[in-house]
């Protein structure tokens, strides 16, 4: 009896563990392939390649920007008088010396004197900001962080803005620099003393109308200030985005982000040889739009590519930059 009883039992936990099993060989998971195995190949391509890097910004009036010296030598600062109207042409603001040669510094027409951001007769280093000068209109304004300030600062020629739900995008004029500027200072006129040798006169004076003080410009962190074309309706606090072009290579040779591993600048790529295996390789990397990267020597062009690039030992980066925003090709 208990024979018969176990042998319907036993069909049935057969029958369960037959469902439950894979039919056929056994499926190895992607996820859990061995370190360094090589999931496809690529070869070297090329295309015109931009990187762009998107601020976020808003209109603002009468933003304040900074100039800055164009030489290493001592500044020379000129006495201001205070401006009866938009200047319409540029106004001399110092003078650095250097090898007995004077190099000017001028403030563009529509802006106004802001401030000295350093003493009178220092020395100052080139790129160093010396004064402040006030923009009187509308223009835009975008808050930059350190990390990006470098990777900007020499490309400000090409600069494009969207105003949020409003015009663009259209092109975007910088004025002075993106560094931090100081609170400015504004000297005192100096009081003039009446010429003893000159006799007096017996016409009345007329009474001075007293001067309006000027205000100097207050501190600054680092940020960009751009102006757009004159047709463009502004709305002083709407937001806008900046997107300045940080570089451009015609027909450079590219390969996938995945496939370079190493810093900016560095990088390595495994490349297959004819019996499959693969030599790790060091690459010049240059520009990046976050999904292929210029490879500028150590490759022909000609190689095959394992992706994933090499495995790099703990804390170095991969050759993308992440805060490049991505471009089409």
């Amino acid at each position: 009896m208990r024979k018969i009883l176990l042998a319907p039992l036993c069909a049935l936990v057969t029958l369960a563990v037959a469902a439950c099993s894979p039919s056929g060989p056994d499926q190895a998971n992607p996820e859990l392939a061995p370190r360094g195995t090589t999931m496809t190949k690529v070869k070297p391509s090329k295309q015109d390649l931009t990187t762009k890097l998107s601020i976020t910004g808003k209109v603002e009036m009468n933003p304040t920007f900074g100039l800055v010296a164009p030489v290493e030598g001592q500044v020379r600062y000129f006495e201001l008088a205070a401006p009866n109207g938009t200047p319409t042409k540029p106004t001399r603001v110092a003078t650095v010396w250097k090898d007995q040669t004077p190099n000017y510094v001028e403030i563009p027409a529509g802006a106004t004197f802001g401030g000295r951001l350093v003493d009178d007769k220092a020395t100052v280093t080139a790129g160093m900001p010396i004064a402040s000068a006030k923009h009187v209109g509308y223009a835009i304004v975008g808050d930059i962080d350190g990390s990006q300030a470098y990777k900007i600062n020499g490309a400000l020629t090409d600069v494009t803005v969207q105003i949020k739900n409003g015009p663009g995008p259209f092109p975007c004029t910088v004025l002075g620099t993106i560094a931090a500027l100081p609170q400015g200072t504004i000297p005192d006129k100096p009081t003039q003393t009446p010429d003893p040798k000159t006799p007096p006169t017996d016409k009345p004076q007329q009474p001075k109308q007293p001067d309006q003080p000027q205000q100097p410009s207050s501190s600054t962190g680092l940020r960009i200030v751009c102006t757009g074309p004159a047709d463009v309706q502004m709305i002083n606090g709407a937001a806008a985005s900046i997107e300045v072009t940080t570089g451009k290579s015609a027909q450079a040779l590219v390969v996938p982000v995945e496939a370079v591993a190493g810093q900016q600048g560095k990088g390595k790529v495994d490349v297959i040889q004819s019996d499959g295996s693969r030599k790790t390789t060091d690459v010049t990397l240059g520009l990046t739009d976050g999904k292929v990267v210029e490879v500028k020597s150590g490759l022909t062009g000609d190689e095959e590519l394992a992706v994933p690039g090499p495995n790099l030992p703990e804390g170095q980066q991969q050759g993308g930059d992440p805060q490049q925003k991505p471009t089409g090709p």
